[in-house]
């Protein structure tokens, strides 16, 4: 499968925003948005005024940034969005939101979503007491999601634990860290999404 391998930090100078890609180095004074707060480049701190066009272009490329998904793939999600009852854009991140890989972020089981998809991918995060590899595999309410206890004792995750022993996940999950595991309280909401997006940019976007 494709995937990006470029400078991560690079992504969060093109969009003007922590994106939060690099785990604990976005909360320290090293995050290179802090740093240099304009795009990469050599006309980077230049004035560029964007076009509608381009609005809806950075806004789609922020979200797909955001949670690491190739282009065809976040297009899949947005026409399977368009084809459930309600509001497209909600359903859009609702349905980027239930992806195992962001769960376990939203957990404090990682401290990225490229550390969680790594997890996945590995075997270490369990789904109802059943190993799940699949990043992209969509949560559902009641679900229970935990770290393998041959993993759980591991220095790493010994190490995020601590890193997120004071993090509140959002109010559709629940987290107990001492028996690594979390609970899927209910499907998210729009008021659950805790990052800056313009939604209707993306439909716009691809409604053209």
């Amino acid at each position: 499968m494709a995937r990006y391998r470029g400078s991560v930090c690079r992504i969060c100078r093109r969009e003007g925003e922590k994106l939060y890609l690099k785990g604990e180095r976005c909360y320290t004074d090293k995050c290179a948005i802090e740093r240099r707060p304009y795009p990469p480049g050599e006309h980077g701190q230049g004035r560029n005024k964007l076009s509608e066009y381009g609005l809806q272009l950075r806004e789609k490329q922020k979200i797909r940034r955001i949670y690491g998904i190739m282009e065809k793939q976040f297009r899949r999600y947005f026409r399977a969005a368009e084809k459930m009852t309600g509001v497209t854009g909600e359903n859009f991140l609702q349905l980027l939101e239930r992806r195992l890989d962001n769960v376990v972020f939203r957990l404090g089981f990682a401290t990225s979503r490229n550390e969680a998809r790594q997890f996945v991918l590995h075997g270490h995060i369990l789904v109802n007491g059943r190993k799940v590899n699949i990043p992209s595999y969509q949560v559902d309410e009641g679900d229970i999601i935990s770290v393998k206890d041959s993993s759980r004792k591991s220095k790493r995750f010994k190490e995020i634990f601590e890193f997120n022993s004071e993090v509140t996940p959002p109010k559709w999950l629940s987290v107990d860290f001492d028996k690594a595991e979390g609970k899927v309280l209910s499907l998210p909401d729009r008021e659950d999404i805790d990052y800056s997006v313009k939604e209707h940019l993306i439909v716009e976007y691809y409604s053209r």
